[in-house]
C-alpha cells in the first residue's frame, strides 16, 4: 500500500496550537512522514484564519513535498451537530461551513466531523440526548452543510467516537448512505472501535465509504475499556495489525493513514507536544504499513 502517511498536529504542537504550522510541517517531514493532519481550532490555525494565511501554509507544505490531506477538530464535543438546542446546532453548522472552506484553501480533501453524541462519557454536564433525536438532529445539520461541502469539493468524514452514537458498522453504513452524497463518508479510527468490536470488521463493511483512517492502539480492560486504554505505542494493544492491513488492501483503500497519538494512558499527566512520541510513532507506522 502506498498511502499518504500523516501524523496529527496535536502530537507535534499540542492542543493549544502554540507551535507554528510551518515548524510542525518541517518536523513531520524530517521524521519521514509524507503529510500532516492539521488541528483546526487553536493557535494560528483557528476560526478567522484568512485564505491568504491558508494558502501560505499550503505553499510551505508544497515546498517540502508534504501533503495536508485531512483536518481534525475537537470543536464538536462542546458544540455537537446533534444537540437538542437549535442555537447550539447552528453554531456547529456555521463552524462546519468555515471548516470546509479552510480545508479547501489549505488543500485538504477531507475534514473529520463528529456526527453527534447521545452523551459525552467524560463530561457528565452534557445532556443525554435520545438516540433517535441525535440521529434526526445530526442528519438535518449535516444536510445543511452539504451544499458547502459540494462547493468546496471537500468530504465530511464522520468519525466513530465514544459518544454512544453510531457505535457499530451497520449503523454507520446506514447513516452515511441516507445522504446519497460522495461528500459524506467515514473517518475510521481503528482504535476507537476496540471498546466493543474489531476494526477489520468495520473496514470490510464500510468499504468505499471510508475517506480517511486514524491509526492508534487500545488495550481492552474489564470487557471493554477506559480512556487509559489508549497508549503511547502503536504496536502495544489489542489491534491485530496484519488483519487490519489485509482488509484495507482488500477494499483497495487509497486514502491517507494518519497516526493520531493522544496517549490517554498518561492521564492525569497527559502532556503534548511530545517529540519523542512522534519519532517513535514514525518508526512504528512504517513497520505496520510493511505488513500489507
Amino acid at each position: 500500500m502506498n498511502n499518504i502517511r500523516q501524523i496529527n498536529y496535536w502530537t507535534l504542537g499540542g492542543f493549544e496550537g502554540k507551535k507554528p504550522v510551518a515548524q510542525a510541517l518541517e518536523e513531520a517531514f524530517a521524521m519521514g512522514f509524507s503529510g500532516l493532519e492539521l488541528g483546526f481550532g487553536a493557535g494560528e490555525f483557528a476560526p478567522g484564519i484568512t485564505e491568504a494565511q491558508c494558502r501560505a501554509i499550503r505553499a510551505k507544505a508544497k515546498s517540502l513535498k508534504m501533503r495536508i490531506e485531512t483536518l481534525a477538530t475537537g470543536y464538536y464535543w462542546d458544540h455537537p451537530l446533534s444537540s437538542p438546542d437549535a442555537a447550539e446546532r447552528r453554531k456547529a453548522i456555521d463552524f462546519t461551513k468555515e471548516y470546509l472552506r479552510v480545508a479547501a484553501w489549505v488543500g485538504a480533501r477531507t475534514v473529520l466531523v463528529l456526527p453527534g453524541a447521545v452523551a459525552v462519557p467524560w463530561n457528565p454536564s452534557k445532556p443525554v440526548v435520545p438516540y433517535a433525536a441525535a440521529w434526526k438532529n445530526s442528519t438535518a445539520s449535516l444536510r445543511a452543510c452539504l451544499k458547502e461541502a459540494e462547493k468546496q469539493k471537500v468530504t465530511m468524514a464522520l468519525e466513530n467516537v465514544w459518544g454512544w452514537f453510531l457505535t457499530d458498522p451497520m449503523a454507520m453504513q446506514r447513516f452515511v448512505d441516507q445522504f446519497k452524497s460522495r461528500r459524506i463518508g467515514v473517518y475510521f479510527d481503528v482504535g476507537n472501535c476496540l471498546i466493543n468490536g474489531y476494526p477489520e470488521h468495520w473496514i470490510e463493511i464500510l468499504g468505499k465509504r471510508i475517506a480517511a483512517v486514524h491509526f492508534k492502539n487500545f488495550s481492552r480492560q474489564d470487557c471493554g475499556g477506559m480512556l487509559h486504554g489508549f497508549g503511547d505505542d502503536l504496536l502495544k494493544g489489542d489491534i491485530n495489525w496484519p488483519a487490519v492491513m489485509a482488509v484495507l488492501a482488500k477494499i483497495n483503500y487509497k486514502g491517507p493513514i494518519t497516526a493520531e497519538m493522544i496517549p490517554f494512558s498518561r492521564l492525569p499527566n497527559l502532556v503534548l507536544p511530545d517529540m519523542a512520541l512522534a519519532r517513535d510513532t514514525a518508526a512504528k507506522l512504517k513497520q505496520i504499513l510493511a505488513m500489507a
